[in-house]
This record gives C-alpha cells, structure tokens and sequence, in this order.
C-alpha cells in the first residue's frame, strides 16, 4: 500500500512540475508577444529592459510616437539608417530625427549616438535631433550634445514619457519630446606648443 501511496505522490508531483513548467512558458511567450506587437499601451519599462535587440525598442518608439497623433513617423531601415531610427514632424512643423538606444544602467551611452544622429540632420532635412535611451549618458555626451543642440532624453525621461501617454496626457508626452535640449557652450581652445 505505501509503494502505491508512493507512486501517486510521485506523478503528482511530475504533474505539478510539468504545469509549472507549461505555464512559465505561456507566460514567457505572452511577454515576448507583446514585446513584439510594441503596444505602446501595454509595454512597461520591464519589458524593455527584457527586449533583446535593439530592434524591438525601435518599433516600441515608432509605435509610441506614431499614437502620440504626429502626422509624419518614419522608421529607417536598420542597416542604411545614416545615424538615425525614426524620422518624425513635431507638432510645429520640424522634421526631427531620433537615434534610439535601448541601453542597461551599467552601460551609458556614449559620444557615438550623439555623433549618428547629427550628422544625419542633413541626410533626413531634419531641423532637430534627440537620442532617447533605456539608460543613461556620459558627461561627455552630454558635453558634446549640448553644445551641438541634441536633445537628450534618458530613463526618467523615458518613464515620464510612457506614463503620460499612458494617463492619456498626450500633450505633456508631446512637449517631452519636444523640449530645448540642454545649451552649452564649447570651451575648447587651441593649445600652443
């Protein structure tokens, strides 16, 4: 009797085992399905951090700006962007260009992304450039962003930016994105020898 006793808790506990397992992947799944749709709605900021390109993030921001009601939103194609992923018109009439950075904590953004999405101002006819990032910057991004007129919209901006639109205050995630970037002024000088 103890041996069938035994064999019972034995399947049962495969059997919870096995519908633990089911049910992680379910929801693994659903999570990853909703990273790809990039509903603006019901992506968190979690679910950026999980995302594993720099892709979905993109598309996660196409969407976003694209619901925020602006008429023109473009996405660049990955490999030929010139230094920009999305192209869109504010609500004044200026093209603006966007590199997007889905970056860790450990892991600022560096001078690079400020280089990219000036330079391609030219190439898109764009008035404006900002970088927007899961992250943070370096002081000498943020240097060379400001004396250059990038604006710079971090994690707390990013977070700021999904709630608003979430709270359905779309006016104050439209002035987010369309805010002064920081001015400074260059303070090179030549160094004699």
């Amino acid at each position: 009797m103890d041996a069938v006793m035994n064999t019972g808790y034995v399947y049962a506990a495969i059997a919870v085992i096995i519908g633990a397992a089911l049910l992680i992947k379910l929801i693994r799944r659903k999570m990853r399905t909703r990273r790809r749709e990039a509903n603006p709605r019901k992506i968190t900021m979690r679910d950026i951090d999980r995302m594993t390109d720099g892709s979905e993030f993109e598309q996660y921001l196409f969407r976003l700006v694209h619901e925020l009601g602006y008429p023109e939103v473009y996405k660049t194609t990955g490999s030929r962007d010139f230094g920009a992923d999305l192209v869109f018109t504010d609500s004044m009439g200026r093209r603006v260009v966007v590199q997007a950075k889905r970056y860790g904590a450990n892991h600022p953004v560096g001078l690079s992304a400020v280089q990219e999405v000036y330079t391609s101002m030219r190439y898109y006819e764009a008035e404006r450039s900002l970088v927007l990032t899961s992250g943070r910057y370096t002081e000498a991004c943020r240097i060379l962003a400001g004396v250059n007129g990038v604006l710079l919209l971090d994690r707390d901006d990013l977070s700021d930016l999904m709630d608003c639109f979430k709270a359905k205050r779309w006016d104050e995630a439209c002035a987010i994105l369309e805010q002064e970037p920081e001015h400074r002024t260059a303070n090179w000088s030549a160094k004699r020898r």
